[in-house]
């Protein structure tokens, strides 16, 4: 378990991360979202002991991570994948970790074939792709077999084989009852892979609940509606709470209406119904509909 409390980083006149609390439970997968310059890898840093807060404190399992008696038996982290020493193969570089920390060299055996470098274990790994880059990095996370793993954008890189392998690796960790904290700007992967979604901008805290919670609040569901009959149904449909959108001809987006009196009404009047549908917005547009307010770096129109 990971938990912050009042969390609070200044560098000079500048907050990188403001009062910010939450917890990460052990058992789900926890995505860590926010807009470029929201406070996240700073967050994480913290967390980790390599940055000290200005303010308010972070622990893992009820200690401060400095205070941890084997940090890589208990906390895995992944927040630079090229930060290793590129002359050294990957096993190699595995195998200085576990000396250092009282690791068996089968264990290293296991998290080359874990994250699947067994053909490449013996080349340097200054000549890995960002891909194969970030796949030692994960191996060397998992090396203490730790029960919480923060891994800092762990898809970047990866081609759809390897996204596909991250998201089983962490909701498989999770399904241990591990803690799982991950951060992503690849909102698509994280709706299918997070649980659970604590959401920053500007150094603050703008959500903290499951996926599911966090697109219906960001984003009212939508009935989508297709109808030879659309221009009488919108009359039959508009109200007070309800709206009513033209998405194409014949195609009504309603909000304010369960989709079962949307049927019922247009049986009652005899309208021909082709498709009636719920529709939920993606977790991206929830993202940009929740943090529209809190992106520091934005481009020009």
């Amino acid at each position: 378990m990971i938990q912050a409390s009042e969390l609070t980083k200044r560098y000079g006149a500048k907050t990188a991360v403001d009062e910010l609390s939450f917890t990460v439970q052990p058992g789900v997968v926890t995505g860590f979202l926010g807009p470029n310059g929201a406070g996240k890898s700073t967050t994480m840093r913290m967390i980790l002991g390599l940055d000290a807060p200005s303010a308010g404190e972070v622990t893992v399992n009820g200690r401060r991570y400095r205070d941890l008696p084997a940090p890589l038996h208990q906390v895995g982290a992944l927040l630079e994948a090229r930060s290793i020493h590129t002359g050294r193969s990957a096993a190699n570089h595995l195998l200085a970790l576990a000396q250092t920390h009282g690791i068996p060299r089968r264990r290293v055996e296991e998290v080359i074939d874990l994250v699947g470098l067994r053909s490449v274990a013996r080349k340097r790994a200054g000549t890995f792709s960002l891909g194969m880059g970030q796949r030692l990095g994960i191996a060397s996370a998992l090396l203490g077999d730790p029960a919480t793993v923060v891994l800092d954008e762990p898809v970047n890189g990866l081609d759809p084989e390897g996204i596909h392998w991250i998201r089983n690796l962490l909701r498989g960790l999770a399904a241990e009852g591990r803690t799982v904290f991950v951060s992503s700007h690849l909102m698509s992967e994280m709706a299918l892979t997070a649980d659970h979604l604590i959401v920053v901008g500007r150094g603050r805290l703008l959500a903290d609940m499951t996926t599911g919670e966090f697109i219906a609040q960001a984003s009212p569901a939508l009935v989508r509606v297709r109808s030879p009959h659309a221009t009488r149904l919108r009359e039959l449909l508009l109200g007070d709470g309800v709206t009513v959108r033209s998405d194409g001809p014949g195609i009504l987006e309603v909000g304010g209406l369960a989709i079962e009196e949307i049927g019922d009404r247009a049986a009652t009047e005899g309208l021909t119904l082709h498709e009636l549908s719920a529709h939920q917005a993606s977790l991206e547009a929830a993202f940009m509909e929740m943090t529209r307010d809190a992106v520091e770096y934005e481009a020009a129109a």
